[in-house]
C-alpha cells in the first residue's frame, strides 16, 4: 500500500515539477507526442464549446479554454514523466537505428502498392458483376 501512495506521490510530484527530464534527449519524439496530445485536447475543448452552445457565453468559452489550459499543461509535463520520457527516448533511438528506404526505392514500392489496390478493387467488381449477373439470369435476384 505503501509503495502505491509513493508512486501517486511521485507522479503528482512529477506533474507540477517546472523541470525538464533529460531535455536534450527525445526531443522529437516528445515533441510530436506532446502535439499530438495537445490536438486531441483542442478538438475536445472545440467539441466541449459546441456542446455547451445553449449555455451563457460564459460557459460556452470559459469552461473550454480552462479545459484547454489544464489540458495542455498536462501535455507538456506528461511527455517529461521520467518512465514515459525513458520510453521516448527510446523510441527516438530505435528510429534512428532504422534504415529507411530511399526516395526512388520509396516511389517504386508505393506505385505497386497502389497499382495492387486497383487491381484488386477491379477484381472485386468483376466478381460482383458477375454474380449479380449470375444469381439474375437465375431468378435468385431481381434486377
Amino acid at each position: 500500500m505503501s509503495r502505491e501512495k509513493s508512486a501517486q506521490v511521485s507522479l503528482l510530484e512529477e506533474l507540477f515539477d517546472f523541470g525538464l527530464y533529460k531535455r536534450s534527449q527525445g526531443r522529437i519524439a516528445r515533441q510530436v507526442t506532446c502535439a499530438a496530445l495537445g490536438l486531441i485536447v483542442a478538438v475536445a475543448a472545440w467539441r466541449l464549446s459546441s456542446y455547451l452552445q445553449e449555455s451563457g457565453r460564459m460557459y460556452q468559452f470559459g469552461i473550454p479554454m480552462v479545459v484547454l489550459a489544464v489540458g495542455w499543461w498536462l501535455c507538456y509535463r506528461v511527455v517529461n514523466i521520467r518512465k514515459f520520457a525513458d520510453f521516448l527516448i527510446g523510441v527516438e533511438g530505435e528510429m534512428a537505428k532504422v534504415s529507411w528506404p530511399s526516395r526512388t526505392e520509396l516511389i517504386r514500392s508505393s506505385i505497386v502498392v497502389i497499382l495492387t489496390i486497383f487491381v484488386l478493387a477491379f477484381l472485386l467488381f468483376a466478381y460482383d458483376f458477375l454474380w449479380n449477373w449470375l444469381l439474375a439470369a437465375l431468378g435468385v435476384i431481381d434486377r
